[in-house]
């Protein structure tokens, strides 16, 4: 209440698709890790195409050395991982490419990893990709996506509303 009554505007960060494809609740993710929300709340895809791109204007904060997985944080401070397929990690980076480096900014839509979507079905048990928030505690309230189809750099998946 204070905060409106003082002009103090809320700030919402809105993300986009990084992947096309069909989108999953988080909860419905065969992993107890993420379904479980320990690493934090968030959606997932199962990709159509092997091309993951920024979901929003970031830091690259964290590129895994096995290129499964990588880190943004936004200017508002929201921390981001993506996170390809399940069980990745095992596949040592063979399969990913990885197009950004720590440290470097990106725009919405930039390319940030293409990957073997053929190869990495036939070697991990999903390749459905979960895009969690990793700093809740930042976070006010989140507002997920209820269709079922996300478009790439146009869909918006979340918009995270700031404390």
């Amino acid at each position: 209440m204070f905060k409106k009554l003082f002009g103090k505007k809320e700030h919402v960060e809105h993300l986009l698709a990084p992947i096309n494809g069909q989108v999953i609740n988080i909860e419905n993710v065969p992993d107890p890790v993420f379904s479980g929300k320990l690493m934090g709340d968030g959606i997932a895809i199962l990709p159509e195409e092997g091309v993951v791109v920024s979901p929003i204007d970031a830091e690259v904060i964290q590129v895994f050395p096995t290129k499964h997985a990588l880190g943004l944080r936004t200017k508002h401070g929201i921390e981001l991982l993506i996170h390809i397929g399940l069980d990745t990690v095992n596949l040592k980076g063979e399969g990913f490419e990885v197009h950004v480096a720590e440290g470097k900014s990106v725009k919405a839509g930039d390319k940030l990893v293409t990957f073997d979507i053929e190869f990495l079905k036939s070697k991990v048990p999903s390749i459905i990709t979960p895009i969690i928030i990793m700093n809740g505690e930042l976070v006010e309230k989140l507002e997920k996506t209820n269709i079922s189809q996300a478009n790439s750099n146009e869909t918006t998946i979340m918009s995270v509303h700031l404390k």
